[in-house]
């Protein structure tokens, strides 16, 4: 049990505890309880009260018997009887569970939304019927007059299940083009649907007609409040006859009378998280509103905070067990978590012993996770020189080491190191003699990195001691050297301050006057710090030289150190542009000479087109290059008898084969011409014979056609 307290109002956390490890066996287990104090005064009040990786959803039967929460993986619901203390039974379904609802005074009548748009009926022996829903839904209320269930969800339309006829009857057709969240008030059945664009539309069931708009996007936007995006509905709660609450996704809760459209109190988390639950507690008049990372209680009037409650884990959804001051929380871990908060009310009749108990505990500090083993590296192992234990009995391995028996590690420890003892004598010993050497003069060192910076804010401290011990009543200030959060400061090289910047000469003009006092002051601290390596004792102190004091005209000289920086600074930059635009002449003269590239022996020189194809080539897609090399011939693609791609490669030949087979390629031309050349000859008729030499071959031509070659 863990007892915090927030504004004096004491909050019992009856889930944590003293865990015991899962790879236990229950044997041990057993002897553990037995043994162990701590685990003997853990209380667990209802036997396994959790869910195999994530619980969602939680809420109390109406006669108060049962308890039933919804969680994953495998999507399941649980029933815990709170007479017999245990589970009275778990039921798996098919998908994840986006809320659910009880219909009856104890379990027997069960209504589940699933995620994808099925809803589940479950009787008392188990399921019962399954229907689906047009769009996804995301809420769901139950109309208890007429049997009619209103679905809202990623639609315009507001969907009515009647389960006396069993059908479906006709929706209500809002403005809005989503609806995120539903209820129907206890009293005079309004129903309330809250929408993505931050208005909550309210209808009258008996006309089924819109009897009232409000826009809460435009109310949660005040002077104290800060917004980011549209503000959409994201919880709603009716309280009573006449008020109502609306919980906003960017943390804000609006309490509104039925009677006007303007909230009469905006309270605002200061988180930025979509609100999740909204609870009311009306013996104390107060609203418990839970984002996913904390839980306030604060007054329904006022708006003035009672008491605020954050788990270690997101919240999913909050229950407050009706009439009394005990809390259950569905969260993004295995556990699902048990508040008592006595300031709330008294504790429930099933666990009325809670009350003797919290009058007589005592704020205990938390106890460690398995306080009787030691978690070691295999680096820990190696020095103790256990190695071989491992895979054996006595070492348990989690994530990256082991678990082993905290009386086996101190016993190995003391054997292997005998002397720690000793050590810790002369560790006593040093500090006393430090605490006698406080009233000498101790040698300062300095960091590596921003030493100047370091000597100023030494000597600034130095300065607010001189005034303090003058004003009796001066406040010191943390000095910035001995807080961690600026460390990095002086450790990061990436921290050095860069004193030739422009920035840094602007915006210090009698930095140099100042750093040649500090420079001198380094170098004599670096001598300091040199002798004291060399010897044993401490120097003697020596007395501040005169010069540490900074001159009055110095804040005078103020204005013309910055001309005379800013002069300088126009000069050389003057100069770097004379500088630039004689490089630019220089270049313009220079006449470009080729280049010339040698060529190694044995190597043969390729074009640079050979080059940036292949380079083009291996950025392209494997397509492509198939595609290239199909044209080039060395790639062969086709079709084989079962539907499949057959491809074919051809190696490329080396350079002695290339060769060969370009001077085989060239005595084939030159064979083949002199075959041509042979042929010609042999079929050139002789002059005089043809009559297409001759007048009269000519005109036969005309009539005949002409004879080919």
């Amino acid at each position: 049990m863990q007892v915090s307290s927030v504004n004096d109002v004491k909050i019992y956390n009856l889930s944590c505890g003293k865990s015991l490890p899962e790879w236990l066996s229950d044997r041990k287990k057993r002897a553990l309880q037995k043994k162990d104090v701590d685990i003997q005064r853990r209380i667990e009040l209802i036997q396994d009260f959790d869910m195999p990786t994530v619980s969602t959803a939680i809420k109390v039967s109406k006669d108060g018997q049962y308890i039933l929460a919804a969680g994953t993986y495998k999507p399941r619901v649980r029933c815990y009887d709170t007479y017999q203390l245990s589970l009275k039974f778990e039921r798996c379904l098919d998908s994840d569970v986006v809320t659910f609802d009880i219909l009856s005074d104890d379990y027997s009548k069960l209504v589940f939304l699933h995620c994808n748009r099925y809803v589940e009926f479950h009787s008392q022996h188990g399921h019962y019927y399954k229907t689906r829903i047009p769009k996804f839904g995301r809420d769901f209320s139950y109309h208890y007059p007429s049997c009619d269930l209103y679905f809202v969800g990623a639609s315009s339309e507001v969907y009515r299940l009647n389960l006396e006829q069993g059908k479906f009857l006709n929706s209500l057709q809002t403005d809005a083009v989503e609806n995120n969240v539903c209820d129907i008030n206890p009293v005079h059945y309004l129903f309330a649907t809250g929408t993505a664009e931050g208005k909550v539309e309210c209808w009258d069931p008996r006309t089924r007609g819109r009897v009232g708009l409000l826009d809460c996007a435009l109310s949660s936007v005040t002077e104290d409040t800060e917004v980011e995006g549209l503000p959409s509905v994201s919880a709603l709660k009716f309280n009573g006859a006449l008020h109502m609450a609306v919980g906003t996704s960017t943390g804000q809760i609006l309490m509104y009378d039925l009677r006007s459209n303007r909230p009469l109190l905006v309270k605002d988390h200061h988180y930025g998280l979509p609100i999740k639950s909204i609870q009311f507690q009306d013996q104390l008049d107060l609203v418990l509103s839970a984002d996913s990372k904390i839980i306030k209680m604060w007054n329904k009037d006022t708006g003035k905070i009672f008491s605020t409650l954050e788990p270690e884990h997101d919240i999913n959804d909050v229950c407050l067990y009706p009439n009394s001051g005990m809390l259950f929380t569905a969260n993004e871990d295995p556990k699902m978590n048990t508040f008592y908060i006595p300031a709330l009310g008294p504790a429930p009749r099933w666990c009325s012993f809670l009350d003797n108990l919290t009058e007589e505990l005592e704020e205990n500090p938390e106890t460690t996770v398995y306080d009787d083993y030691k978690f070691v590296t295999r680096k820990d192992l190696d020095s103790l020189g256990l190695a071989h234990l491992i895979g054996s009995p006595l070492l348990r391995a989690y994530m990256h080491g082991f678990f082993m028996d905290i009386r086996l590690y101190h016993k190995v420890k003391t054997m292997a190191n005998p002397f720690a003892y000793d050590e810790y004598r002369k560790d006593k010993i040093r500090q006393k003699i430090e605490e006698t050497r406080a009233q000498r003069v101790q040698i300062k060192k300095l960091p590596k990195v921003n030493k100047q910076l370091a000597i100023k804010l030494i000597e600034e401290e130095e300065e607010a001691d001189q005034q303090t011990l003058k004003k009796k009543k001066g406040k010191n200030l943390p000095n910035i050297l001995s807080d961690d959060r600026f460390k990095v400061m002086f450790e990061n090289p990436d921290y050095q301050v860069d004193e030739a910047s422009e920035e840094f000469r602007l915006l210090n003009p009698i930095v140099s006057k100042v750093n040649e006092k500090r420079k001198k002051k380094l170098r004599k601290l670096e001598c300091e710090l040199a002798l004291e390596q060399k010897e044993e004792e401490e120097p003697e102190g020596k007395p501040s030289d005169a010069e540490s004091s900074e001159s009055s005209d110095d804040d005078k000289g103020w204005v013309e150190e910055v001309r005379k920086q800013r002069k300088l600074m126009y000069f050389e930059e003057r100069a770097k542009r004379q500088e630039r635009k004689e490089k630019a002449r220089e270049d313009r003269r220079t006449s470009l000479e080729p280049k010339f590239f040698e060529i190694k022996a044995g190597e043969e020189f390729r074009s640079f087109k050979d080059a940036a194809r292949k380079q083009k080539l291996q950025k392209t897609t494997l397509e492509d290059r198939l595609k290239f090399e199909e044209k080039s011939g060395t790639l062969n693609v086709s079709d084989a008898t079962v539907g499949s791609k057959q491809l074919t490669f051809k190696l490329k030949k080396t350079e002695q084969q290339q060769k060969q087979q370009e001077a085989e390629w060239q005595h084939h031309q030159e064979r083949k011409k002199l075959r041509r050349a042979a042929g010609h000859l042999q079929s050139k008729p002789a002059r005089g014979r043809g009559g297409s030499m001759g007048r009269g071959g000519r005109g036969g031509s005309r009539g005949r056609g002409r004879r080919p070659f």
